[in-house]
């Protein structure tokens, strides 16, 4: 069978980073400026071999009996054979889907029952989110399944509990005002951040403020930016970042703190 090499976009969740852990409201969009597809080499470069290996590597994982859908492990061990690699622009340890974009082409192409990219009810993306989050697994430790979700789909994700999120049409941008994402030029593993959360966790004070102020916050500013509300938006999306900057301070960059 002849397969296609579609690509499979980075993605930025904009709100709701960390405090999805503990079931608050998030956002994730698809970000088309990175993208990643399949490619063919019989001649690598170094970084393309390095790919292949990677690949290789993940296969074995996949085989493992606990896993979540039936791959075609023959094609797939026949394209590693032909030099299959994972031609990429998603920067690595920035938290824009690198992993997630390969897990969902390598779903695409090789899962023998895939759910498809469109799909027809709300469980279909349940369902989706929980395959991928056995498969990112491999890369994070821990994975929620939602950036490969975000990667496969190519929409906008609400998530308004860890058990029900689905795509959201987003305003149209009327060139009024933005919220830009500032690169810190610092990548930075997503395992130990999150390791880092958890400790936190264990402190009362941390939890309490979670609770009462991050999630009211966080959830506001999703529900104006989902509605182009501007003016609510960017008055949570103050109290947000305050309260970011306040609580979250080993997961900021040194040089940011003072901005």
């Amino acid at each position: 069978m002849e397969h296609k090499n579609p690509l499979f976009y980075g993605k930025v969740l904009l709100f709701g980073e960390y405090g999805i852990i503990k079931d608050s409201m998030g956002l994730s969009i698809p970000h088309t400026y990175y993208k990643g597809a399949f490619q063919f080499d019989n001649a690598p470069n170094a970084e393309q071999a390095k790919s292949n290996e990677h690949l290789i590597a993940y296969l074995t994982y996949l085989k493992s009996p606990e896993a979540p859908c039936r791959f075609d492990f023959s094609a797939f061990e026949k394209d590693l054979s032909n030099g299959l690699y994972f031609d990429s622009s998603i920067p690595q340890g920035f938290g824009v889907g690198s992993s997630g974009a390969l897990v969902a082409a390598i779903y695409d192409r090789y899962c023998l029952d895939k759910i498809p990219a469109s799909p027809e009810q709300p469980s279909d993306i349940k369902a989706l989110k929980q395959l991928f989050s056995w498969m990112e697994s491999y890369f994070h430790g821990k994975s929620s399944g939602i950036d490969p979700t975000i990667c496969y789909l190519g929409l906008p994700l609400l998530i308004q509990s860890k058990d029900e999120l689905g795509t959201v049409n987003l305003p149209v941008n009327a060139g009024k005002g933005a919220v830009f994402l500032l690169n810190s030029g610092a990548p930075g593993e997503t395992q130990p951040m999150v390791a880092i959360f958890m400790e936190k966790l264990k402190e009362e004070g941390f939890r309490k403020m979670l609770k009462n102020q991050f999630v009211k916050y966080n959830d506001a500013c999703i529900q104006a930016f989902v509605r182009g509300d501007r003016g609510p938006l960017f008055t949570n999306l103050k109290k947000l970042s305050a309260l970011v900057l306040d609580n979250f301070d080993p997961m900021i960059p040194n040089g940011f703190h003072n901005l």
